[in-house]
């Protein structure tokens, strides 16, 4: 038996699957493809995470969008991370060119050009669905590890939203979390610290200013109401096709650490509301995100041990989570032992960093006697891809370098008026895009404290007892009209157990 039937039988013995898979491509072998041989990614492994990376120009975009569209195909939602702004093509057919019909007949199956079912969501003023969460069900914990704060100012910001929480002062947005800060800092200090016991000013100052430096990033375009219901990233359109949520966030590259609060929000609110999927045929939800490195970029240790940690549960949610970005370095080693798929496409060795960077990519793949990992590496043409993911068994596939299949779709992004099409025919755009700020800790403060200011002045109430501000707040009809607690103790209390924050209500952002 030759070299290449042996490798041949190999292939096909390690992507052998019982269930519904994905094919990818074909398998090559000293540079040519090997008839029979293709590379597939059983759906039932999908939730073990994964990563696709590769240099600038090698076809990682258009291996994720080959992976999205599959998964629709699957009757699986998909929410993608459109860091770079060109995976809007999802949305609309490709076309049948040569180098595409060769591809898709080298792994042996038919090109139909397809358009998939899609959703622009956004994080600011871009056109699609905005995404929006309270700051009370962000909750202190989680809002703690993102801006940095130590043990102590944890507990402190902790027992700032208990404060909150027992006398009705909605937390919607970071001027009403300010507010209260400044308010306990100055004219409700003494109150406060008769119930709740003393604060160091030191520590409110550092609070304070880690709040606004966030607000500084951006944070106010999605900290308020109304709040995403994560139900609506789970939707399947009237031909079974999941829905492929885009969320264009092209204007967050310079603001690493409102991605990285946006990210590890999601992840949370999806782990403390989705239920235990246990041993499933294909997986409820999968995230990819582009340019991973942005949420890695500037994150504190506390807030890396976080993502490795929903990381590592979320999976028994069925929920998949794939990181697109150059280099495997980019992403933290314990994270990136998380991660079941490696789908790597060429890297360049300009330097000797890069070099050594390539070295310690090659590591990271199983040990193979076809090829010479290292030098695949820096050899591999624009569309292979050296895959390897893990069978129904848990286990890893034969390393194989890959000749990618083309998307489906557009492989371009579409122009500003077929976005505002697709938006304009949205179901859930007008459910979120009003911008609603009803009364909450700020408009209740201030309102109070002027109404304090003026009863002080009022000749009237010369010689009478003056009520405290904290009283006037507590039995104004303004405040005892609120309807909901700004966020469920209990569960954040669970939850924090965890270090993750929770919320009452069944939505985020």
């Amino acid at each position: 038996m030759s070299k290449t039937e042996k490798f041949a039988e190999h292939i096909k013995n390690g992507y052998q699957f019982k269930g519904d898979a994905i094919i990818l491509g074909a398998a090559k072998l000293d540079n040519e493809v090997v008839e029979g041989t293709q590379i597939k990614l059983p759906l039932k492994t999908m939730n073990r995470h994964g990563l696709i990376a590769g240099a600038t120009g090698t076809g990682k975009t258009k291996s994720l969008q080959v992976l999205a569209e599959n998964l629709s195909d699957a009757s699986v939602p998909v929410l993608l991370m459109d860091i770079k702004g060109d995976l809007s093509g999802i949305a609309k057919e490709g076309e049948a060119k040569d180098f595409i019909i060769e591809r898709t007949d080298a792994a042996g199956i038919d090109y139909t050009p397809t358009g998939f079912p899609v959703e622009f969501l956004t994080l600011s003023d871009e056109k699609g669905t905005r995404l929006r969460a309270t700051v009370s069900e962000f909750g202190p914990i989680l809002l703690s590890k993102i801006i940095g704060l130590n043990e102590t100012q944890e507990g402190i910001l902790s027992v700032l939203f208990k404060y909150c929480d027992d006398h009705k002062l909605p937390l919607l947005d970071l001027k009403d979390l300010i507010r209260v800060i400044q308010f306990l800092s100055e004219e409700g200090k003494e109150e406060f610290e008769s119930s709740y016991g003393r604060m160091s000013s030191t520590s409110l100052g550092t609070i304070m200013r880690k709040v606004i430096e966030l607000q500084q990033q951006g944070a106010d375009v999605f900290f308020g109401e109304t709040s995403f219901d994560i139900e609506d990233l789970m939707r399947i359109d009237k031909e079974g096709r999941g829905m492929i949520s885009v969320l264009r966030v092209t204007d967050l590259m310079d603001r690493p650490k409102l991605f990285s609060t946006f990210m590890l929000s999601l992840l949370a609110e999806l782990y403390s509301k989705m239920p235990e999927a246990g041993d499933e045929d294909r997986p409820k939800l999968v995230i990819f995100i582009d340019e991973a490195h942005l949420v890695f970029q500037e994150a504190t240790k506390a807030l890396l041990q976080q993502i490795e940690t929903v990381i590592k549960l979320i999976r028994s949610k069925g929920v998949g989570i794939y990181f697109c970005t150059q280099n495997p370095q980019d992403v933290p080693a314990s994270v990136l032992a998380q991660l079941g798929l490696k789908l790597q496409h060429a890297l360049r060795a300009f330097t000797a960093n890069d070099r050594k960077a390539i070295k310690e990519a090659a590591g990271n793949y199983p040990e193979t006697d076809y090829y010479e990992t290292e030098d695949v590496l820096t050899s591999m043409g624009i569309g292979e891809a050296l895959v390897t993911c893990l069978n129904e068994k848990g286990i890893p596939t034969p390393l194989a370098v890959t000749y990618m299949c083309p998307p489906r779709s557009r492989m371009d992004i579409l122009s500003e008026e077929e976005i505002e099409e697709i938006v304009g025919t949205s179901r859930i755009a007008e459910k979120y895009n009003e911008i609603i700020d009803r009364e909450s800790a700020y408009e209740i403060l201030n309102a109070k404290l002027d109404e304090a200011d003026e009863s002080e002045d009022s000749p009237r109430n010369s010689g009478k007892k003056e009520k405290s501000t904290l009283e006037t707040i507590l039995n104004s009809s303004v405040t005892r009209q609120i309807g909901r607690t700004a966020a469920s103790i209990i569960t954040r209390s669970l939850l924090g157990a965890l270090g993750m924050g929770g919320r009452k209500s069944k939505s985020w952002f």
